[in-house]
């Protein structure tokens, strides 16, 4: 039996990565066990490259953060190069919907400092002189993009490790995984550990350690096969010429990537009907293996990268390498805390590998340290998928997201494998009435509602068939009323004697009054906004909460370690009610025509009778209306749903969907959890400072919150930009002058107010003048608002 602080299983660029940034925060007695030889899961792949291209700037991040640490750091720490080749990387396409997406990454860029050229036919030609140009339209490049040899770095981690007092167990398989007491128990072929953490790196074999510790690992091996060619004339006469090396090329049009090799060239292919491997676990016997090749999967790909860059086929195919690498539903890795298991974590499921390794491995280091990651966590938050991401789920999205590796990310992207997972009891009512349905953490909720004849939406970066049918929507919510299907939100309910001081010292806000509704934040140790709650008080012994869709299992984690010291016990309630969202100036003679109590005033809770049927009424307006939410039984919410829509036929009552919804809180500057409200920022940076009620409480984050509040340095605000064709949606540069002072986090146009509105963080608070938005290359003057442009008194809110 052998003590530890922490055991890693599984090797290669993540697992090593952990290993290394946790010796250098000052963890002791860390272990890393691995199966196979340790640097396995990083070498055989060849793409094997770091890159800032990125939608996301945590995403981003990890990349950058692998650049440095190969580039830079290993080398200087051990005195041994890691084979990094700062080659450069373009990506090229043929289609203007891809431009526009080169366009919003490379202004994302200027405000995280990584700044992409975006380029013309001419400056690719002079970048890749292989290339031949036709039906070009540009492309996008990174000057310190490169690849790196992944034995070479993934050794400089474990030896820097492992001079700082790590250990390292090789071709030593874990046997099982169990909880006692205190301590995890992790019996290896070799030794027997006895740890407080224990950290799922396994990658390839990920689900099935997952499966050890009691968990579903959303994580499939997916066969990726490469070539590498024999000596390319065209190359080795670059090298003869002293001319520097090719830069990486990529045509996600026809989905292949092109590297040089020494004198060869490598090519790597991304068929769009994936082969996945050993779903429900890798055979025993796999260690270091490799596939056969199968390259008449792929023959198409190959002659179209052939004929893009001719000088492939001069080289001869020296080898095939066919392997497995593991895929999540989204493409993005797993890390952080494993939902509902004491000292448990993720470091699993990179596609990327040793592209992210670096990265992933300092992000959920810092977490464990901590206790909060360095960034916003929700892109790679190993709790954002939850169990209903069953087999199937895994792998229709494991070849849906390999297929679309290099697919355009539109701003309302919504992909259609791995739907109808979590209905609502209203989903139907919603179809039959033209609903256009997006995916919220498995659930199918309205986008939007369509005439008849018009029920998918447009893929495209500028304004699509949808809009006008939204501003009906928005229309009818502000002249009459709207009804809307809102039971994807987390419901959860607090009960026991000490509800009341559970909730009082769950967030930055007191608890409300029995009787009423408030909104409270949940921070991170260093005070940024990691949970939203709307809290309702129906009595000192229950308190019914709500939160994002999205945060169920996160949330739930939350409420349960808060949990640990009152006298309270915590109830899922989201598959058990359903929510239905009744707003407008007429909703209260709509449903005060089905009632016969008095319905309360504004951030006010009661238990109703509505058409019969019980109901828990919520005075809360997401939408800046008069208007409730009532949160009913599952099987009522049918019934209740018609008896509403019938009584408010006369007043010209209709419908409204998410998109609606965005628009419309947006016209009231309210903040958004996951894109405005991030655990980056506390409450008085994005705005909501108001809600911080610290005095005479105590609650996690209040110092750090209290210290940051001196620090001006951060600040949200509402931009009016000037009106175009595209509006904004998120993640563009804020300038002020020729200087990026900011970033947009959501944006919309305001159909009841005609403003085309954003929220954005300004890291330099004393930028008020001069601003712009620069919204797909495109500069728009932008002018921050001093109140919300849609009935900032709220009047309508309190009619």
């Amino acid at each position: 039996m052998i003590k530890a602080q922490v055991v890693i299983i599984g090797g290669g660029a993540m697992g090593t990565s952990l290993l290394y940034h946790l010796v250098k925060a000052g963890w002791s007695d860390v272990v890393l066990v691995e199966k196979n030889d340790l640097t396995h899961g990083s070498t055989w792949h060849a793409a094997g490259l770091c890159t800032h291209f990125a939608h996301n700037p945590t995403i981003q991040e990890l990349r950058a953060t692998s650049v440095r640490l190969y580039r830079d750091i290993l080398p200087e720490e051990t005195g041994q190069s890691c084979g990094f080749h700062r080659s450069g990387a373009m990506r090229i396409t043929r289609n203007p919907d891809r431009m526009d997406e080169f366009a919003h990454v490379a202004g994302l860029s200027e405000f995280t400092g990584y700044p992409l050229e975006v380029l013309t036919p001419e400056r690719i030609a002079e970048l890749h002189p292989l290339t031949e140009l036709d039906g070009l339209l540009g492309g996008i490049y990174e000057p310190d993009d490169g690849h790196v040899d992944p034995t070479l770095a993934t050794n400089a981690m474990a030896q820097v490790a492992v001079r700082g007092g790590a250990t390292i167990k090789r071709y030593n398989p874990v046997h099982t995984i169990r909880r006692e007491g205190n301590e995890w128990i992790v019996e290896t072929a070799k030794e027997t550990y006895h740890t407080t953490h224990i950290v799922n790196a396994a990658g390839t074999w990920g689900w099935e350690i997952g499966h050890m510790m009691g968990l579903n690992i959303p994580s499939v091996p997916v066969l990726h096969q490469y070539l590498v060619t024999d000596t390319v004339p065209e190359v080795s006469e670059r090298i003869a010429a002293g001319l520097p090396e090719l830069p990486m090329i990529r045509d996600p049009e026809e989905s292949w990537y092109i590297r040089q090799e020494r004198d060869g060239l490598i090519l790597g292919p991304y068929e769009k009907d994936a082969q996945v491997w050993s779903v429900d676990g890798v055979p025993p016997e796999f260690g270091a293996d490799l596939m056969p090749p199968d390259l008449d999967r792929v023959e198409h790909i190959i002659e179209a990268a052939m004929s893009r860059v001719p000088a492939v086929g001069n080289g001869g195919v020296k080898s095939v390498i066919n392997g497995p690498i593991t895929f999540t539903p989204d493409a993005n890795p797993l890390i952080g805390p494993a939902h509902g298991l004491e000292n448990v974590w993720l470091l699993t499921g990179s596609s990327m590998g040793v592209m992210e390794g670096g990265g992933s491995g300092w992000f959920l280091a810092h977490w464990m340290t901590h206790g909060a990651p360095p960034m916003d966590a929700l892109a790679v938050d190993s709790r954002r998928f939850g169990k209903w991401a069953d087999r199937d789920y895994r792998v229709e999205k494991a070849i849906e997201c390999f297929g679309l590796q290099f697919g355009v990310h539109y701003p309302h992207e919504e992909r259609p494998a791995g739907r109808g997972l979590r209905l609502s009891p209203l989903h139907n009512l919603m179809v039959e009435r033209g609903a256009v349905m997006g995916a919220a953490y498995g659930w199918e909720r309205p986008n939007w509602f369509a005439d008849t004849s018009e029920v998918v939406a447009d893929e495209t970066f500028r304004r699509a068939n949808w809009f006008d049918l939204v501003a009906r929507e928005c229309q009818a919510v502000t002249e009459a009323a709207a009804l809307a299907d809102l039971s994807v939100f987390a419901k959860f309910e607090v009960t026991g004697s000490g509800a009341l001081a559970f909730v009082d010292s769950l967030g930055a806000n007191h608890a409300p009054t029995s009787g009423r509704v408030g909104l409270t934040h949940v921070l991170t140790p260093a005070g940024g906004v990691t949970s939203e709650f709307t809290v309702a008080m129906l009595s000192d012994e229950l308190v019914y909460l709500t939160s994002a869709a999205a945060a169920e299992e996160r949330d739930w984690d939350a409420l349960q370690a808060h949990a640990e010291n009152f006298d309270v016990e915590i109830h899922n309630r989201c598959e058990e009610l359903a929510v239905i969202g009744l707003m407008g100036p007429k909703s209260r003679e709509i449903l005060q025509a089905l009632c016969s109590e008095d319905l309360g005033p504004w951030l006010s809770v009661q238990q109703i009778t509505v058409a019969g049927i019980p109901a828990r009424a919520l005075r809360v307006s997401y939408v800046g209306e008069l208007g409730w939410e009532l949160h009913v039984a599952r099987d009522d919410a049918a019934k209740l749903f018609l008896a509403l829509e019938e009584a408010g036929k006369p007043h010209g009552v209709g419908l409204y969907g998410a998109y609606a919804a965005n628009a419309m809180r947006l016209e009231k500057g309210y903040r958004g959890w996951g894109s405005d409200l991030t655990t980056e920022r506390t409450p008085d940076e994005s705005g909501v400072g108001f809600l911080a009620r610290p005095e005479g409480r105590d609650f996690t984050g209040r110092e750090a919150m209290l210290a940051r509040r001196g620090d001006a340095a951060w600040d949200m605000v509402l931009l009016e930009a000037e009106p175009d064709e595209v509006d904004p949606f998120y993640a563009h540069p804020v300038y002020q002058g020729d200087r990026v002072v900011g970033v947009v986090t959501s944006g919309a146009y305001g159909h009841r107010t005609g403003k085309v509105l954003a929220l954005a963080y300004l890291r330099d608070a004393s930028a008020r003048d001069n601003l712009s938005i620069e919204i797909l290359g495109k500069r728009r003057t932008a002018e921050i608002l001093s109140e919300p442009p849609f009935d900032p008194q709220n009047k309508r809110l309190k009619a």
